[in-house]
């Protein structure tokens, strides 16, 4: 998805936006929407409280970070065919140490990562497979409050329990730090649209699974 990542404007629609509405919910007390700039929230968040998501071989001679917007379709399209023969081909065998980095385009993309994360690092992968396998209706229609429900339902197809899934939701100081943390990578590796790709530091944009193959062959010397 060829969208520039405005970050300044992202925690003013994004972050902030997405509070707006679960702050009036009677299911999650005690969320407050801030008043602090993005950038201000950005220098005070705690960026220890978000894990790096990983798969396979962390002693890997290749590591291959994506970075993907859980409502960028692009993004599902690659974790609905690429992603599974990659997994197969390389992170199953340990060839490859793999790392998904989510980026927030929209209050959805970040409401998704929120819930994705709430069941820890066991359930992650689970959680983002349900994510992009239902995204077409999970996102339809755009309505905040229709969309945060079907959040909610996936979290509970996911085995998660309700408070759980709403505290989740509500948790101020875990949604700057992925803010943050968001931020720091996009700006590090110089991330300007989803899915994009850094393999051994080198990034690259969406491309065929043959392409994708041939970098990563070529990175393990074969």
């Amino acid at each position: 998805m060829n969208r520039i990542l405005m970050i300044g404007a992202l925690a003013a629609i994004g972050f902030f936006g997405a509070f707006f509405w679960m702050n009036s919910q009677p299911a999650a007390p005690g969320l407050t929407v801030g008043s602090v700039s993005a950038q201000e929230a950005s220098a005070d968040a705690d960026t220890s409280l978000v894990a790096e998501m990983a798969l396979g071989n962390p002693d890997a001679a290749v590591t291959v970070i994506e970075y993907a917007s859980f409502t960028c379709p692009h993004c599902r399209t690659f974790h609905e065919g690429p992603f599974k023969d990659l997994k197969a081909d390389y992170i199953d065998t340990g060839k490859i140490n793999f790392i998904y980095r989510e980026v927030y385009f929209d209050r959805f993309g970040l409401w998704a990562g929120m819930l994705a994360r709430c069941g820890g690092e066991e359930r992650y992968f689970g959680i983002v497979d349900l994510l992009y396998e239902s995204q077409r209706e999970w996102t339809a229609g755009g309505d905040p409050a229709t969309v945060a429900d079907n959040l909610r339902r996936i979290g509970l197809t996911a085995g998660l329990e309700q408070d759980e899934v709403n505290a989740c939701l509500a948790d101020n100081a875990m949604a700057e730090a992925m803010v943050a943390v968001y931020q720091q990578n996009a700006a590090a590796d110089g991330i300007s649209s989803t899915p994009s790709f850094v393999i051994n530091g080198q990034r690259y944009s969406n491309m065929s699974y043959a392409d994708f193959t041939a970098i990563i062959e070529d990175e393990l010397g074969s």
